[in-house]
């Protein structure tokens, strides 16, 4: 062999490492049954998935936001709070909706932490409205959560309920105050019978529970109530509600949907969610109104106090003394004075508002309690506007809180907002107070003037113009307040919602959303399909046997000789007892490529020496030899067999003879070579066996004995056959090598491992192996592996070799992983 022969082997072996899409691909066709099962497996589950899955629905409603002015509405008034436009609104109705307090007015007010159910063929249905009776919860009083109580209707009159405890403790919730306990119990099965309308107390239930008048009674059906830990179920719809716009996001109708189980209970919840919105709204609208009217109730206390004081004042002057007339003249003055007296009350009220304003915003945080400036009269527009958008972001703040973290960046931001908008706010307060402060100044000295004019009057006139004018001023004031009040009153009565249903969610025959049954199935065929096949691929990429003659092909350089077949048969002498069948002629067929190679290897003597060996047991190597043997011997070479496994003899027992003596007594002296050598009942075919196995069979076969036996052999016979252990296994074969002039490697199809043919070619590298052949065992053609072999031979023997294994490895019964490996392994 040239270094080029050297060269071509070790890039064969780099090329092995490639993976076999093809023999992948006929490796799962080969198992179609496994993949079909999976697949009908697959549909089966999904199918009783599918069953036993309850519908799931989804049904919506429309709502509108506007911006609706009130029509009371005036420019003097202000009363009336603006939000800031429709796009302002809807933003906090969308973020409202998603606020766990909006939630749990929702659930409070449905009550739906308890709920209505019927045994189903496979599990619990919410019936919720369909229950024949309805159980009125006492609030106050704790129930059990997530525990069904059974309700058994025994008549007109009466009902069962009952449970199961299997602890001695449970958790009750009080839905008055939300809060949870746990309890002892009894346990066991608890059963009592209670009428309908009777009150029921008991540690674990409180309420009544009360018969339907149009209900069917069947004392066969179970029913069941369940409370349900409040906060879970606020957290459940608060997580499932959905609303967004309905056409772009710059539209002001919104989509509100729900998913659920019950369509009347997501109609409720829908319809419910919309009227709590409109009414949650509606008190934010009226809020300024609502701080207006407290700020001027405020204000007449103090005027109608004073009112009293004033009209006693003068009923007591009135009592000292004598009516009597003033002058005309004076009388005009009086009443001069009386009307800057009244504007410097109007304009110290007004002072009065701006200071208790600029501690307000200095000393609270929560800017929406703050009274419409309009109500004493103050007109100026920054301080209007100023206050209308403070107290629409400190709302917008409050509504940010249900549904966000403290910390956030949105937070950052309003607040921003909020004290530049304050600022703005003090800015216009300090201005207008200066103005204010002015005009009182000016008032001050107009008063003092006309006052001089007074002081000619006698004193008890000049006493009697004070108190009245104290009385007009007084009564004017009073009335003053009485009408704004009667405003902001007007303005809040006729204030509506600026949300408004635009269709109501109901219950129109909507199908199911799910579950998705179809794609269960699409799903289920999916999974069939390529679990089985990732298995395949998995067990394909893990099994390191040789499938077939393709296989070799890429990884040796050793020519393949012939292929033999499976055949079930009695013994190893197919070739004898069976001459016209497929193995036999396979093995004429091996005889065949045989010559050719003696042909160009000729022997010095008359004899050819054929070595057959393997890898490991259980390949054929026996099997081989002597059905080689045979069809030589029947062609009229006189063929002599040798068992050199001195390990394991095996090659005596099909020919019915005994293994006492045989090439060990030779080799160890004890017999002459006449008396080992055995004439088979096959014509010109002899044997000489093992016989006993002795403690050091390497020792012996490397003895000049074997040399002078393989001499003595080679002058009478015209084809040797040596039968050696397998060369994976032990070095024996190695030894026998230099005697052969061919020699045969059995590989074994679905059986010899992949690593062993590294083995063989380093030692043929080496020169340790010569004219040497593979054989390949367990053959079967198909198109997946063999095609460069594709006269192949698909019969057989099923006798197996799990015998001669037995020198080597210590082989148990297969236990059912292995019979399943075998099953994915076959091809």
């Amino acid at each position: 062999m040239d270094y080029k022969d050297f060269e071509d082997i070790e890039s064969l072996e780099s090329q092995k490492v490639g993976f076999d899409f093809k023999g992948f691909l006929f490796k799962a066709l080969n198992l179609w049954e496994l993949v079909l099962v999976c697949i009908g497996i697959a549909l089966i589950v999904a199918y009783f998935i599918n069953v036993r899955k309850q519908n799931i629905y989804r049904l919506d409603s429309l709502i509108t936001v506007e911006n609706d002015q009130n029509p009371f509405f005036t420019a003097n008034t202000s009363i009336s709070f603006n939000w800031g436009g429709v796009s302002g609104k809807v933003g906090s109705i969308i973020t409202a909706v998603k606020t766990r307090t909006h939630n749990e007015l929702v659930i409070d007010s449905l009550e739906y932490y308890k709920e209505y159910l019927k045994q189903g063929k496979y599990h619990l249905i919410d019936i919720y409205k369909e229950s024949p009776f309805e159980v009125v919860t006492n609030k106050e009083a704790p129930q059990i959560i997530n525990k069904p109580l059974r309700i058994k209707i025994l008549d007109k009159d009466t009902y069962e309920l009952s449970f199961e405890f299997e602890n001695e403790t449970g958790i009750v919730q009080i839905y008055s105050t939300k809060k949870k306990k746990s309890i002892k119990l009894e346990s066991g099965l608890f059963k009592r019978t209670f009428r309908f309308g009777e009150s029921v107390q008991l540690p674990f239930f409180n309420g009544v529970v009360n018969l339907k008048d149009d209900s069917i009674i069947n004392p066969e059906i179970n029913y069941y109530v369940r409370y349900l830990n409040f906060d879970s179920v606020v957290n459940s719809y608060k997580n499932t509600i959905n609303i967004a716009p309905f056409s772009n996001e710059a539209s002001s109708v919104l989509r509100l949907s729900l998913v659920g189980k019950n369509k009347s209970k997501i109609v409720d919840f829908l319809n419910a969610t919309s009227a709590i919105l409109s009414k949650t709204e509606l008190a934010r609208k009226n809020l300024y109104a609502t701080n207006t009217i407290k700020f001027i109730d405020s204000s007449l206390g103090n005027v109608d106090t004073k009112l009293k004081l004033v009209t006693d004042e003068m009923n007591n002057f009135r009592k000292k003394n004598k009516v009597f007339d003033v002058e005309e003249e004076m009388l005009q003055i009086s009443d001069q004075l009386r009307t800057y007296e009244q504007e410097q009350l109007q304009e110290q009220s007004k002072l009065n508002y701006l200071n208790t304003l600029e501690n307000y915003l200095r000393t609270k945080t929560d800017y929406s309690q703050i009274a419409a400036p309009s109500s004493v009269g103050i007109t100026e527009v920054n301080i209007l506007s100023s206050v209308s958008r403070i107290i629409a972001l400190s709302v917008e703040r409050r509504n940010l809180e249900y549904s966000t973290k403290e910390g956030s960046i949105l937070f950052d931001d309003l607040d921003r907002r909020i004290d530049t908008e304050k600022n703005v706010l003090l800015e216009a307060i300090k201005s207008t107070r200066n103005t204010i402060s002015v005009q009182l100044s000016t008032l001050v000295r107009k008063i003092a003037s006309l006052e001089e004019k007074l002081i000619d009057l006698p004193q008890d006139q000049q006493e009697y113009l004070k108190i009245q004018r104290s009385l007009d001023i007084s009564r004017e004031a009073y009335d003053i307040y009485q009408a704004k009040k009667s405003e902001a009153a007007i303005v809040k009565a006729a204030n509506v919602s600026d949300i408004t249903v635009i269709d109501e969610a109901k219950d129109i025959g909507n199908p199911p959303i799910g579950p998705k049954k179809s794609l269960n199935y699409m799903l289920a065929l999916m999974i069939g399909f390529f679990m089985p096949m990732f298995l395949i691929f998995v067990i394909y990429l893990l099994d390191s046997t040789i499938h077939g003659s393709d296989e070799i092909e890429k990884m040796s350089k050793i020519p393949i000789l012939g292929l033999v077949g499976k055949y079930r048969y009695k013994n190893n002498l197919v070739s004898y007892e069976k001459p016209k069948s497929a193995v036999a002629e396979s093995f004429r067929a091996i005889r065949s490529s045989l010559q050719f190679i003696f042909k160009n290897n000729p022997s010095e003597t008359r004899a050819n020496t054929l070595m057959v060996t393997s890898s490991v047991s259980g390949e054929g190597k026996t099997f081989t030899s002597i059905n080689i043997a045979t069809v030589y011997a029947l062609s009229g070479k006189k063929t002599i067999l040798l068992g050199l496994d001195l390990r394991k003899p095996k090659i005596f027992d099909d020919f019915n003879i005994t293994n006492e003596k045989g090439i060990v007594n030779y080799l160890i002296g004890d017999s002459k070579l006449e008396e080992i050598i055995t004439n088979t009942h096959v014509e010109n075919l002899d044997l000489i066996t093992s016989g006993p196995i002795p403690p050091n069979p390497s020792e012996l076969l490397m003895g000049d004995n074997l040399k002078q036996l393989i001499s003595s052999l080679k002058n009478q016979y015209d084809i040797i056959i040596l039968d050696t252990p397998p060369l994976g296994l032990v070095t024996d074969a190695l030894e026998l090598t230099q005697y052969a002039d061919a020699t045969i490697f059995m590989v074994r199809l679905d059986y010899t491992k992949k690593g062993m043919l590294q083995l063989v070619n380093a030692k043929y590298r080496t020169g340790e192996l010569k004219n040497i052949s593979f054989v390949l065992n367990f053959y079967k053609h198909k198109s997946n592996h063999n095609y460069g072999y594709g006269y192949g031979y698909g019969y057989g023997y099923g006798y197996g070799y799990g015998v001669y294994g037995n020198a080597y490895h210590e082989r148990d019964n297969k236990s059912f992983l292995k019979k399943v490996k075998n099953f994915f392994r076959r091809l």
